[in-house]
This record gives C-alpha cells, sequence and structure tokens, in this order.
C-alpha cells in the first residue's frame, strides 16, 4: 500500500519521495567527496639583495623541503 502526497498539485508517491531523498543523499556525498584536491599554495616570492643570497635561500628550503619528506617515510 502506498501513501500518496500532494506537491506541487501533482500526487507523488512516498516510495519516489524515499528513492528521491536517497538519491540526493548519495549523489550529494559523491560530488562532496570527489571534487579535486586542493593545490598546495605558492610560496611567497623570495626579496633578496643579491642573486647569491636567493640562491642560498632557494638551496636551504630544497634541502629543508628533502629533510622533511624523509622524516615522513
Amino acid at each position: 500500500m502506498v501513501q500518496y502526497y500532494n506537491i506541487f498539485g501533482r500526487q507523488v508517491g512516498s516510495h519516489h519521495l524515499a528513492m528521491g531523498v536517497l538519491a540526493t543523499i548519495f549523489g550529494g556525498s559523491y560530488v562532496a567527496l570527489s571534487s579535486p584536491s586542493k593545490t598546495p599554495a605558492a610560496a611567497p616570492p623570495i626579496n633578496a639583495s643579491s642573486s647569491d643570497e636567493a640562491d642560498f635561500i632557494k638551496k636551504f628550503l630544497e634541502q629543508a623541503e628533502a629533510e622533511d619528506k624523509k622524516a615522513k617515510h
């Protein structure tokens, strides 16, 4: 036995309402969880007074990232 509801002037069965609710829940969950992951923020610009200082900072940051990756494994 099906219960009918009057929605926007039309008779809608309870089984159709249940399927609509489930589709909305699962569809919304799928869309929310399958969104592309955020890319990491870009590093701020290096304001060095000379090219030697800029090279030193870049090498230091690369070494720090390499050590961080080793520590995580």
